[in-house]
């Protein structure tokens, strides 16, 4: 810090300025960002170009919310963006989560390619309970039935077998009977 100066001055461009200027233009991008994420957290609207439907609730620009949401992406702020079916409604009622015994060492190398197949929606690493439970990598797979999820399945075993010679020591299917309602964290109004 130098000497005679507040703790509360940044260096900017040379010039020392006070936090308070910024201040105000930092909290009203945080009551903004408050705002986007009310406005998004319960969905997107169906309409061609939801982000400027959002803006206009907002009262600000479409690239203005697309830019909020991309900075707090960006930071952590927000996980993800992405669409949340409902799997029953398009047909899709055999939802299977298969779950692996995949060696340490090559846990990611494996989960980045499981992730990826285009039939697998979600793919995460979780901890081993043993001696109970050994598995420690989940896919989920859905499918009209029990039997084309578990082609799924195979084919993800295939896949390992073929590309990661004896990382999996064991697999299983559990299959869901139902769907619960599927919401993120809520912020208050």
């Amino acid at each position: 810090m130098t000497q005679g100066m507040p703790e509360n001055t940044a260096f900017v461009g040379g010039d020392a300025r006070d936090h308070a200027g910024t201040n105000a233009d930092e909290a009203a991008l945080a009551e903004l960002d408050r705002r986007v994420v009310l406005a998004t957290q319960g969905g997107l609207p169906l309409v061609a170009r939801p982000y400027a439907a959002v803006a206009e609730t907002l009262g600000v620009t479409e690239d203005l919310v697309r830019e909020r949401l991309a900075t707090m992406l960006a930071d952590g702020r927000i996980r993800r963006i992405g669409a949340v079916p409902n799997h029953y409604a398009i047909g899709y009622t055999a939802n299977g989560m298969s779950v692996w015994d995949v060696d340490d060492a090559l846990i990611h190398a494996v989960g980045e390619r499981v992730g990826a197949l285009d039939f697998v929606t979600h793919c995460y690493r979780r901890p081993r309970h043993l001696p109970d439970w050994p598995y420690n990598l989940f896919a989920m797979v859905h499918a009209a039935s029990r039997e084309a999820a578990l082609e799924r399945v195979d084919e993800i075993a295939a896949l390992i077998a073929a590309e990661f010679p004896g990382a999996c020591r064991g697999r299983d299917v559990l299959f869901s009977a139902g769907i619960l309602k599927k919401t993120g964290l809520r912020i208050g109004g």
